[in-house]
């Protein structure tokens, strides 16, 4: 009998569409194994998942990736399957918890580097020649510079070494030389640069960047080269806001002249279902492609309750630095060759169940079943336990070709903290056309591994319309969702283009708020949301903000003495308009 079960489900597991065995696409928060952590001296609402201040390098054809408090680190050949490392880097009598914060990673000739943060001596430098693997020691034992947010960068063609670091509302990024054999500085630190939040509005403090009552933090030096220019990123204005992102200045000189580029901040994304794009690192890919990895902000639980997302980014012919956030939390192409990131590298599934019917087993409280396709990671429904069946199903409103599934899981009871070693989700997922006859999608329930934010791309669409997750076991707590979210194409055509567009700003000569304006459009009915770009020229539209539900939207993020351009569609089920022309406001 078991015999003859077991090969029923090896049969229906080949015809059922299941998981390819190399994904061609990812979709952000990416799915790492988030470790739970307490964040000291701050409210918590339970014990929750957290990691922040990701650096990715690029090493012997692999991808490392290092991040705040999580007692190791993850390596991939691919950007997409992550193998986690455990390991503990601060010496023995540290608080285990302090493990690496806003870790600093290098590569320097055939080694690669890393320490975390410190306010004061006494940390190691460790390093590696076969990282994918638990084989570091220690490249210099103390560690003098006492650097908080640390960066650091490796002038292969110069052989030198520069220090940054910061994380203040009050001092600026700092920065210094190393000496690449000593690993220590020779004391001369300079100062490069600072916030101006009275000139650039993206800086304010706030989640609307209207607090004028504190100062916006500056952190998250990180330092990239480029055709002999020097790009010295930095987040601000805190880690909590949906605002938070990277700006960039540029030098000639590693640790001089460095010049507010224009187009800022480079990596932004306010809305959406992962939100925020501060603190990262800009790596290469093997195929040569520039990405950035950064914070995306989730402060449900507590205000540092962070993931990580993934961003194609570049140069343009100008040596622009951009970061291409439109559309960055559906499926993205994963690199595979030479591409230009300009080109959305958006695998063009669209949201099949934002705001649709659903059905739960139970719901816990006021954790809403709709919560969970509301396009809001905060928000999430939670059956009344953790047990096996609990389910959750959704209805597409329509048959329609499915592609792809992304799971997000919440915290909800969690009783464990720290690595979830040994731990792991188990799931199934069944399809229906008519909610009556179910078919397997996904079989999870021999999985062993912890998936947080599982994203499953299917080996080829199934024509659907209902779909059912059912839950076999989790590593902690109950059954809840902050997004069940189903990709693929709806039948019928995209929304018409948006009418009436319009900007409105302080004219110049006026006195005003020029950092803000206000935009506002004809709500389209058969729109589920809207990408706005917006640029400082008409051919460098690379910023952009995603909404949901609503036919205007408050800008913020505006540099104050500078003209802008701004353009926008609209997007559904079924796929995006055109963009309307563009429209200019001095």
């Amino acid at each position: 009998m078991k015999c003859k079960f077991s090969f029923y489900f090896f049969v229906l597991f080949v015809f059922s569409n299941q998981v390819v065995a190399q994904q061609k696409t990812y979709c952000n928060p990416i799915n790492i194994d988030y470790g739970y952590c307490p964040i000291p001296n701050f409210v918590t609402q339970g014990k929750h998942r957290a990691t922040a201040d990701p650096v990715i390098v690029t090493f012997k054809g692999n991808y490392f990736l290092f991040s705040t408090n999580q007692w190791g680190y993850w390596w991939s050949d691919d950007m997409n399957n992550w193998n986690f490392i455990s390991r503990k880097f601060l010496k023995p009598g540290a608080n285990v918890y302090d493990e690496l914060c806003a870790p600093a990673v290098f590569v320097m000739k055939d080694e690669m580097y890393v320490i975390g943060s410190t306010h004061g001596p006494n940390f190691p430098i460790w390093k590696s020649k076969n990282p994918t693997k638990d084989e570091w020691e220690i490249a210099v034992d103390n560690f003098k510079v006492g650097a908080w947010d640390p960066g650091f960068l490796y002038d292969d063609v110069k052989d030198k070494l520069f220090l940054y670091w910061g994380s203040s509302n009050e001092y600026p990024i700092l920065g210094t030389e190393i000496n690449t054999k000593t690993l220590q500085s020779d004391g001369f630190v300079k100062p490069l640069i600072s916030l101006h939040p009275d000139e650039h509005g993206w800086e304010r403090f706030g989640e609307y960047n209207d607090n004028t009552f504190l100062k916006p933090f500056m952190e998250g030096a990180w330092v990239t080269k480029y055709k002999d220019k020097y790009y010295l990123q930095y987040g601000a204005p805190a880690t909590e806001f949906s605002g938070y992102a990277d700006g960039v200045y540029v030098s000639t000189n590693p640790l001089d002249g460095f010049t507010y580029q224009s187009h800022n901040p480079f990596s932004y994304k306010p809305g959406g279902f992962a939100r925020g794009s501060g603190h990262g690192a800009t790596y290469q890919d093997v195929y040569s492609n520039w990405w950035h990895v950064s914070t995306i902000i989730l402060g449900q639980k507590n205000n540092f309750e962070r993931r990580i997302g993934i961003w194609p980014s570049g140069f343009d012919n100008d040596d622009v630095m951009y970061c291409n956030t439109a559309y960055g939390d559906y499926p993205t192409l994963l690199p595979t060759k030479n591409v230009n990131h300009l080109e959305s590298q958006f695998a063009g599934w669209m949201l099949l169940n934002y705001n649709k019917p659903v059905r739960v087993s139970s719901t816990l409280g006021g954790n809403q079943a709709n919560y969970a396709v509301d396009e809001d990671m905060r928000t999430y429904w939670s059956a009344e336990s953790g047990n096996k069946n609990e389910w959750f199903e959704t209805d597409l409103g329509e048959i329609s070709s499915v592609y792809a599934l992304q799971i997000n899981y919440a915290d909800q009871d969690a009783e464990y903290m720290g690595k979830t070693l040994g731990k792991s989700h188990q799931y199934k997922v069944l399809y229906s056309v008519d909610g009556k006859k179910w078919n397997l999608l996904i079989d999870k329930s021999n999985n062993n591994k912890d998936v947080p934010h599982d994203y499953v791309e299917l080996n080829s669409p199934v024509k659907a319309r209902f779909l059912k997750l059912i839950n076999l076991k989790m590593p902690s707590g109950k059954f809840a969702l902050s997004g069940f979210r189903v990709f693929g194409k709806a039948n019928g055509n995209p929304p018409k283009t948006v009418e009436n567009f319009v900007v409105l700003r302080a004219e110049p000569q006026k006195s005003g708020e020029r950092r803000s304006s206000w935009m506002k459009w004809k709500q389209n009915q058969d729109a589920d949301g809207y990408v706005i770009y917006f640029g400082k020229s008409a051919d460098k539209l690379y910023g952009s903000i995603m909404v949901y539900g609503k036919n205007d939207y408050f800008f913020t993020a505006m540099d104050r003495a500078d003209a802008y351009f701004f353009q926008i569609e609209a997007f559904n089920n079924k796929g995006i308009s055109k963009r309307t022309e563009i429209v200019k406001v001095d």
